[in-house]
C-alpha cells in the first residue's frame, strides 16, 4: 500500500508511537494515508483504540518479525 507519509516509531514504547502518529497525521490532508511502523507489541491494541476514538480509518495492520505496520486514512 502506498502511503503519503511514513512514521518510524521503532524502538519507542507506549505512548510514544501514538504521540508520533497524532502529530504526523495532523499534517496530512483528509483522505491521505499514513504508515506507522513500530516494534512495541502494546501498540497493536493502543493504535486500534486510538483510531476508533478519532475520525480516521485503519486500512491495514500487519506484523512481521516483531515489526508492526499500520496504514491509516485521515478522516
Amino acid at each position: 500500500m502506498k502511503a503519503d507519509m511514513t512514521v518510524d516509531a521503532k524502538g519507542l514504547s507506549c505512548p510514544m508511537p501514538i504521540v508520533r502518529a497524532k502529530k504526523s497525521i495532523d499534517s496530512l490532508n483528509t483522505g491521505e494515508i499514513m504508515e506507522l511502523i513500530t516494534t512495541d507489541p502494546g501498540s497493536v491494541k493502543d493504535f486500534q483504540s486510538w483510531v476508533k476514538q478519532t475520525k480516521h480509518e485503519l486500512l491495514e495492520h500487519k506484523e512481521e518479525d516483531g515489526v508492526y505496520t499500520f496504514y491509516v486514512r485521515k478522516g
